[in-house]
């Protein structure tokens, strides 16, 4: 047997409210000036940083140099959306769990916990902190973006297998991010292309969509929210809603973790305005990180409009950051990790994937 990883020793300065992107597989000079802003609290990493294990590792160590408190994230959620695949676990999409769920829901359970596990540790081997995941959305197969991320096309089988990938999260030490609140499973439109609106009535959204939110409260750390309008309850999308932020999410859930918004450079939060009226939005309606990807001059925009506001950091964020240490080596020789991988792995043959 291995050592166990090592738990972290101190807790960091508060990050600040921007979380960015950067372009390559290392920082330019320009880059490594702009995460050393105190108003940029996050990194996102895509497919394009990655080259290799080793790589990875140096890029989010000259990350950590620039800023030692900032955040580093990653979408690692399995199937379409998984950034880091060459020298990692190939991992299912979720969806891998509708049909075995009304058959075996124990073994399911057991399985989704092991996945939530490898992924969170391979990632904080890899220098990250979290991985923007699961998804808490319903596939009733309306919406495409969604599909086969999500768990299965009921609330209560999501919630139950949702809890399970989260505990095994939770025990590899990486905090959770359920999304996208309240529900995108019911519209068909991409909000990374357009904004979606989404017409049900709140009895309706409340018994489809937000039971399972609800019912994982207690294992999410974060809340990421979608960026659909539901006009029957809000004429505001729910990223910029203090209806849907303050009063369901904070006040009536009485959720108290981290608010991420999603990326503000979607065609989903284009009706806002520019860039610097979305971040003002998002974070006048609550949330505590602002998420501007792949546009740089809209970064830059934004930073440059938090740093002239004088925006401090927030103390929420910090518990973002990875709870536990793995060497890559030392985890790749534990026992749990190789009964992981092939869980990982008959889950994919089953799939076809």
């Amino acid at each position: 047997m291995t050592n166990p990883p090592r738990e972290q020793a101190s807790t960091p300065a508060a990050p600040g409210v921007l979380m960015l992107d950067v372009m390559g597989t290392q920082l330019s000079a320009q880059e490594e000036l702009l995460l050393a802003s105190p108003v940029v609290g996050g990194v996102i990493l895509f497919a394009r940083n990655y080259e290799s294990p080793d790589q990875v590792q140096r890029l989010n160590a000259a990350i950590r140099a620039c800023n030692p408190q900032i955040l580093i994230a990653v979408d690692q959620e399995g199937g379409r959306v998984q950034r880091l695949i060459e020298g990692y676990t190939k991992l299912p999409a979720m969806g891998v769990f509708a049909s075995r769920w009304p058959h075996a829901p124990q073994r399911s359970e057991a399985m989704a916990t092991q996945l939530g596990w490898l992924m969170a540790a391979e990632m904080i081997s890899a220098g990250f902190d979290f991985s923007f995941a699961p998804v808490l959305d319903i596939d009733i197969g309306l919406s495409k973006v969604i599909g086969n991320r999500a768990f299965g096309g009921d609330a209560a089988q999501v919630a139950v297998l949702a809890n399970a990938f989260m505990k095994g999260m939770h025990e590899a030490g990486m905090a959770t991010t359920g999304k996208h609140f309240p529900g995108h499973g019911s519209v068909s439109a991409d909000s990374h292309l357009e904004l979606p609106v989404d017409g049900r009535s709140m009895d309706e959204i409340r018994r489809v969509d937000l039971a399972a939110f609800v019912a994982c409260r207690d294992a999410l750390d974060a809340v990421m929210p979608a960026h659909v309008i539901y006009p029957q309850v809000d004429p505001d999308c729910a990223g910029f809603s203090r209806y849907w932020l303050q009063d369901i999410l904070r006040g009536e859930m009485g959720f108290d973790g981290v608010i991420f918004s999603d990326d503000l450079v979607m065609a989903g939060a284009a009706a806002v305005g520019d860039i610097q009226a979305r971040v003002d939005a998002a974070l006048a309606a609550g949330c505590d990180m602002v998420l501007v990807c792949n546009d740089r001059p809209m970064a830059l925009a934004a930073k440059a409009h938090l740093e002239a506001q004088g925006v401090a950091p927030n103390p929420r964020l910090v518990r973002m950051q990875h709870r536990k240490m793995w060497q890559r080596e030392e985890l790749m020789r534990s026992e749990r990790w190789i009964q992981a991988r092939a869980i990982a792995a008959q889950l994919l043959e089953s799939r076809g994937d």
